[in-house]
């Protein structure tokens, strides 16, 4: 086997150099490092997979972290008979799957990968759901790349795959010493990563990565852990099989020249273009069944305020029979998002992520992949952390669903690290998102059904405060719509709000009218998509529009009625000052998004 294999290796490198050249860019050096580490791993008997069935639910995973890997990726499924040497030459092509980094176009690729650190997160969450939710047998391989250990992101990938007993996890780090610019922080300094890997709790093999007795000893003994993950700890070099390049700086991101390949070509020798080679078959089981138990909540009480964020740990409850394959995760605050309802009713569905957001996202990334519906949950502010997860996750066709309580500079005295004033601008951004803003118990719980029936990735926003029920329990909603609260023949102006802002507009819409002022007040739930219909008509009424809102000006929620209203004059009130501590009352007036400043600004428009 191991004279096929050194056959693959060459046919392996042959395909990265002619590829990348091909497409006059990419990253051959770091590819070429990574050879026998994974054409080992995949037709060495390790890796499991019906390549006829990508989406099989017990094949093994293979995540490419160092995403610029990708034309070491797509040279694997040639060589395994599922992409010609002709698709291959069409790397980097606008109308090709091959691209850059990998992305979902390529029917092998796992998620998109290319932003450095992340992939190990994603592979978490999908040794989680093979450990602890289908009962399956699969392992989780995640290829990462030295450099991007310096990412914090790895590190908290590491200390929750420890926590969980991830024993169906391998991380195997191609250590090849050079980065981008310049050797990385450690070198080819191994005891240091192994020393850090044991103190997060995993086993660590240390390697040379292109010795396949090695490298194949290491995948053996990986497959015997019983309690921990493994990481492989690979000593290799950048460039491996090119001469000129190899172990050498300012070869990142550099393909070879046409002269250079002809040159390097000839150090492969005689290369089997028509090599095929096979990857093992998993094994036929099925996932284990779910069956969710009977819970009963109490009524939900309508005569009294309630805070948004309570109905979200109910409605988590109370949704759970219709979507079983519901999974709960939150970031050590679940007894503040109220997720601990969930928690103890279903603790087999519940995943602590601990205080550690950006790891938290990749993780529900990797479990929406693996067909589970993740709703996670933390502070809306601590949201911003996980940006990059979040954006990658678009690339992903990720089914997530986030939901940021405490938002807005009305949670009060907590200050303001605390308060989520950017977060409908962050959500807003992703495509082909949705941002959803419930402004009661009954929204929320309705709002958060839909959510859980959309297909895509969802934001719902959650005020900390306890408000009245504005809604009877009966009434529905959809995505992309909007409820006109009060409305006459007779109106001035639209007050168009949502969340807190709407209470305090109906607080002006009862003082107003004590003054013989007739306003209109539309409740714009979804702020993405947006009611553009309802929002024409009130132009079309009222003439005089005001967006109120407890978030910055900046992607709120004031922009996103202008961009549905274009020529349209939209006056606003939004988050101008630095937020300070304070009561939730005082730092609405401080803001002037409170019910007075509501009058003020209607008065001065209807004028």
């Amino acid at each position: 086997m191991n004279k096929e294999l050194r056959e693959a290796f060459k046919l392996l490198r042959y395909y990265i150099l002619k590829s990348t050249t091909q497409a006059g860019s990419g990253h051959p050096t770091t590819c070429l490092s990574a050879v026998e580490l994974m054409g080992t791993l995949m037709f060495g008997g390790f890796f499991r997979a019906d390549l006829d069935s990508p989406e099989y639910h017990n094949n093994d995973r293979l995540i490419f972290s160092k995403g610029h890997a990708a034309p070491l990726l797509y040279a694997l499924y040639a060589l395994a008979g599922k992409v010609s040497e002709k698709q291959l030459m069409s790397l980097r092509k606008i109308n090709s799957p091959l691209e850059g980094h990998p992305t979902m176009r390529f029917p092998y690729t796992e998620v998109a990968t290319g932003s450095l650190g992340q992939g190990l997160s994603i592979g978490v969450g999908m040794a989680m759901n093979a450990k602890y939710l289908d009962k399956l047998g699969y392992r989780t391989y995640v290829l990462l790349g030295d450099s991007e250990m310096a990412e914090g992101s790895v590190w908290e990938a590491m200390e929750i795959a420890s926590h969980y007993k991830l024993n169906n996890l391998v991380a195997i780090v191609d250590v090849n010493r050079l980065g981008q610019n310049g050797e990385t922080m450690h070198g080819h300094n191994m005891k240091i990563y192994k020393a850090k890997a044991e103190a997060f709790g995993w086993e660590a093999i240390v390697i040379n990565g292109h010795n396949i007795t090695e490298v194949a000893r290491a995948y053996k003994k990986a497959s015997m852990s019983r309690s921990k993950p493994v990481m492989i700890l690979a000593k290799t070099q950048k460039g491996k099989g090119v001469s000129f390049a190899e172990n050498k700086n300012d070869w990142h991101g550099r393909a070879l020249t046409e002269k250079e390949l002809k040159q390097a070509l000839v150090k492969l020798e005689k290369v089997k273009t028509d090599l095929k080679l096979f990857v093992n078959k998993p094994d036929k089981i099925a996932s284990v069944k779910y069956n969710v138990k009977n819970v009963h909540l109490a009524p939900l009480k309508t005569t009294e305020p309630i805070a948004v964020r309570k109905a979200y740990g109910r409605g988590l409850v109370e949704m759970h029979k219709e979507f079983p394959n519901m999974v709960v995760l939150d970031a050590e605050t679940e007894n503040s998002t109220y997720a601990k309802i969930f928690k103890n009713n279903y603790p087999n569905r519940f995943f602590e992520m601990y205080i550690a957001e950006q790891n938290m996202v990749g993780v529900a990334l990797g479990l929406s992949k693996r067909g589970k519906l993740p709703f996670i949950s933390t502070f809306g502010a601590f949201f911003t952390r996980a940006y990059d997860q979040i954006r990658m996750s678009q690339y992903s066709n990720a089914n997530i669903k986030f939901v940021g309580s405490h938002a807005g500079v009305s949670i009060g005295v907590d200050g303001s690290s605390q308060m989520a004033l950017e977060d409908i601008s962050m959500f807003r951004t992703i495509q082909g998102s949705v941002v959803l803003y419930p402004s009661d118990a009954v929204s929320m719980l309705a709002l958060m059904k839909k959510s859980a029936k959309h297909v895509g990735m969802v934001y719902i926003r959650s005020t900390r405060n306890d408000t009245p029920i504005i809604y009877k329990t009966n009434e529905s909603f959809v995505i992309g719509g909007s409820k006109v609260l009060k409305s006459s023949n007779k109106d001035k102006a639209t007050i168009v709000t949502a969340g807190i802002t709407l209470h305090e507009a109906i607080k002006a819409y009862d003082e107003l009218g004590k003054q013989g002022i007739k306003i209109r007040i539309i409740d714009l739930y979804s702020i993405k998509p947006i009611d553009k219909a309802t929002l024409d008509k009130a132009v079309k009424d009222t003439g005089c529009i005001i967006t109120v809102e407890d978030h910055y000006r900046e992607g709120g929620l004031g922009e996103a009625v202008r961009s549905a209203l274009p020529g349209v004059r939209v006056h606003s009130l939004f988050v101008t000052k630095m937020p300070r501590s304070g009561t939730g009352r005082e730092l609405l007036a401080y803001e002037g998004i409170d019910a007075h400043s509501i009058i003020k600004k209607i008065k001065s428009c209807v004028k």
